[in-house]
């Protein structure tokens, strides 16, 4: 016999296994993702511009790409190094800043309601209306200066018209939020008049006219009164407070901080030598203390092209005015697609020094510098909302491989999709403005992770109550219901073997769906994030599990529900949809629990359920009375329905007689044992409106029928004077005149008394029966 070991031949792949390709906007393709080194990713995502609260908008995009960048390390296993910038000078945090600044200044210096005050407020009311309404109205209905009041009714008129509001809000997509400013403050202005011309002038009065008029009246201050603001701490103090707001809703929303945090204002001398360096490599200006990047010099040069995520926009004077923000000049540009790398600061501006002059950093160029600084010449993944592809996002590249000479910056760019709330574009003048602290009032954090998961990450997502209501509630409570039942299951378990192995058939049909979830998952994910068809294989699996379950009986495997169960719940959880801090079975509830556990807080309510049932069922047995399985029955039903939900403790009958015990949310046990009541009640209600009905149509034709045949054509029964001679039966045989009734009038009235004939006998009856 031979002892030596016999060669060894490896088998051949039957399936191959995906490679990961992502939807990339520079080839507007899926693309093989390809690290440069090894599987370390380097990603940088744009931060937000903080100056205000965040919204449902941020929610999309930064939700989202927290899934893309937990799917990146958390089942791809790759080193992510994720990088975002926080923006936190700016054009609109300028404005902000300054215009709350100089409101709240004027507000506490304000002391008496006056003429001089409600002429402050009318003048500022009067420059709205001219310069901000009237901007979308057509020339014939505009107000004209030194006629505002009487082209404000004109106005109020003319958009009666629903066709013509909607024409106006075409040309002015804020039209209608400042006409509600202009209606809110000219309606505070006639408050006023009419409590000063009473002699009401209390402080109270004229703060009322503030606050009511603040939009208008910060607008109109600071166009009178920026100049004054020269304190840097105005805008930092901003910034810092939604900054924190901004990163208090992203913990809320389970979205993971970035590894590296960077915020503009630490990176200005950074920015200045990245545009020196600019300029220097021939591909930026200076004119009147700003710089600008020349796109015509960088576009015609060998190795260089601009616009490479959208060159049909590099005409679109509309996205590159507001690339340049709110407070720039355009003067001195060489061509309208350049752009400031170097704003030249304005009166009520901060500034930083610099080779131009004191200024500040372009908005585009932040992004280019911060994440060089990280970085270098390369990045694997850049991401953003896709408003930012043109021409924020095109605008970083070409400055950025203008610095580094280079001709790929970015490797992977990835934009996630528009956000429309009930089919519009979320927009605070259409009244659908949502921020998160708002929806997180109505829906949890889980429950919004599960609507974008539900859809592509790079497609627009239409956010409504019926999706909310509908899908998204209907996929929670099916992993809910299917996670609250293998526990019941593995809490019955004892652990003794039965002497059975549990594997047959069903089971290995199961394991194999187990293994094609598995592969099938990862396709999904493969196949550029598809995160609707992963959801998908993770819902197949638990119908299919369930299935199983309900079909084996004492024959279950539990072994294999568990681990069908515990994949299901891993894959939830690495998505980020996991609560709580214990990685258990399922998803995870959230908990509260703080210290020890009081052993008589926790059982009392339960032990106090059982004892009451105790006593209902001891009281029976000691009566001995006729209907004691009956009472039995119902107090069962008690305990199941009314006594053990509010504790969170779900009863489900089964075929063999033994009730599966679950535990979960009491608020999801009460909302549905109260909907299933409401339902029955309903039903009941139908059932009982629809004998009542029945009953009241009876009554109706038995009071009909208390008239006798013979009565029926004579009065009161009908007018005197109808008929004049009637038949033995009581039908009539002449009318009114003497005349004789013609054949179809005696074959009709013949046809009347049958009918009536029959409704008297069944009163008589009726009657009879009532004695």
């Amino acid at each position: 016999m031979s002892i030596k070991q016999p060669p060894w031949k490896p088998d051949v792949r039957h399936i191959e296994e995906p490679v990961l390709r992502m939807y990339n906007s520079l080839t507007k393709s899926k693309t093989e993702f390809i690290p440069r080194v090894g599987r370390i990713v380097k990603w940088y995502n744009c931060g937000p511009t903080v100056y205000d609260a965040s919204h449902m908008g941020h929610a999309r995009n930064y939700v989202t790409q927290d899934i893309l960048r937990r799917i990146m390390s958390d089942y791809f296993g790759y080193d992510v190094h994720f990088v975002m910038n926080v923006t936190d000078i700016d054009d609109k945090i300028i404005l902000r800043a300054r215009q709350k600044y100089l409101f709240e200044r004027f507000r506490d210096q304000v002391a008496l309601l006056s003429t001089d005050l409600i002429d402050r407020v009318f003048a500022a009311w009067k420059a709205h209306l001219l310069n901000r309404v009237s901007k979308a109205l057509p020339d014939v209905v505009k107000a004209r200066e030194g006629e505002e009041s009487v082209g404000w009714l004109r106005i109020e008129q003319f958009i009666q018209d629903k066709d013509q509001k909607a024409e106006c809000l075409r040309r002015d997509e804020k039209f209608d939020m400042h006409l509600t400013a202009a209606r809110q403050t000219f309606s505070a202005l006639s408050s006023a008049r009419d409590k000063l011309s009473s002699s009401q002038c209390d402080r109270k009065y004229a703060l009322q006219l503030v606050d009511e008029s603040r939009d208008i009246l910060s607008a109109s201050l600071d166009e009178e009164l920026k100049h004054t603001v020269t304190d840097p701490s105005i805008f930092r103090a901003l910034a810092a407070y939604w900054e924190n707001q901004f990163f208090m809703d992203m913990d809320r929303l389970r979205v993971r901080r970035p590894d590296i945090l960077t915020r503009v204002t630490e990176y200005v001398p950074e920015i200045v030598d990245f545009v020196k360096r600019i300029i220097d490599n021939g591909y930026g200006y200076t004119h009147g203390g700003s710089v600008y990047f020349d796109t015509s010099a960088f576009d015609s040069s060998e190795k260089h092209v601009y616009a490479k995520l959208e060159p049909w926009s590099k005409g679109n004077r509309e996205l590159l005015a507001e690339g340049e923000g709110a407070l720039s000049s355009t003067g001195g540009k060489r061509s309208a697609a350049d752009f400031a790398l170097w704003k030249a600061s304005k009166a009520g501006e901060p500034s930083w020094p610099s080779p131009w002059g004191p200024g500040r950093p372009g908005w585009h160029i932040e992004c280019s510098v911060m994440a060089s600084a990280i970085f270098g010449d390369n990045m694997d993944i850049h991401s953003g909302g896709i408003d930012l592809a043109f021409p924020h996002h095109d605008n970083e590249m070409a400055q950025s491989e203008a610095y580094h000479e280079c001709e790929s910056w970015v490797n992977f760019f990835i934009h996630t999709g528009h956000l429309h709330i009930e089919g519009l574009k979320m927009s605070k003048s259409l009244k659908n403005f949502i921020t998160i602290d708002e929806i997180l009032q109505r829906f949890t954090p889980r429950q919004l992770r599960l609507a974008f998961l539900s859809q592509l990450w790079n497609a627009k997502v239409d956010f409504s109550e019926s999706l909310m209501a509908g899908e998204v509630r209907t996929i929670e409570n099916n992993f809910n219901n299917f996670f609250a039942t293998v526990k019941a299951i593995l809490l019955a378990k004892d652990g003794q073997s039965d002497g059975y192995h549990h594997y047959e058939d069903p089971e290995r049909e199961l394991m194999n769906e187990l293994y094609q979830s598995k592969l099938s998952f990862r396709a999904a994910l493969c196949d550029s994030f598809n995160t609707p068809d992963a959801l998908k294989v993770l819902r197949d699996l638990v119908s299919r599990t369930n299935i199983y379950i309900n079909s084996r009986g004492k024959a279950l495997n539990v072994g294999l529900v568990d681990q069908s169960a515990r994949w299901v719940g891993q894959m939830l959880r690495m998505f980020g949809l996991g609560e709580g801090d214990e990685p258990d079975l399922g998803w995870g509830t959230e908990q509260n629990v703080v210290g020890g556990v009081n052993r008589e807080e926790v059982l009392m309510p339960y032990l106090r359920v059982l004892s009451s049932f105790r006593d209902g069922v001891r009281r029976l047995a000691i009566a001995k009375t006729e209907d004691v399985p009956k009472e039995i029955l119902r107090l069962s039903d008690q305990l199941r329905d009314d006594d053990l939900v509010p504790l969170g403790v779900a009863l489900d009958d089964q075929e063999d007689g033994k009730a599966l015990v679950k535990l979960v949310s009491p608020s999801e046990l009460i909302k549905a044992r109260d909907e299933k009541r409401q339902k029955l009640e309903a039903q009941a209600a139908r059932k009982a409106t629809a004998a009542e009905e029945q009953r009241q149509k009876r009554l109706a034709k038995l009071e009909k029928g208390r008239t006798p045949p013979a009565e029926l054509f004579r009065p009161p029964n009908v007018p005197e004077g109808t008929y004049s001679q009637w038949n033995e039966q009581g039908i009539p045989t002449a009318d009114g005149a003497g005349e004789k009734l013609s054949k179809n009038q005696d074959k009709k009235l013949q046809k009347l008394w049958n009918d009536q004939k029959r409704l008297h006998e069944e009163y008589l009856a009726w009657q009879q029966q009532q004695q």
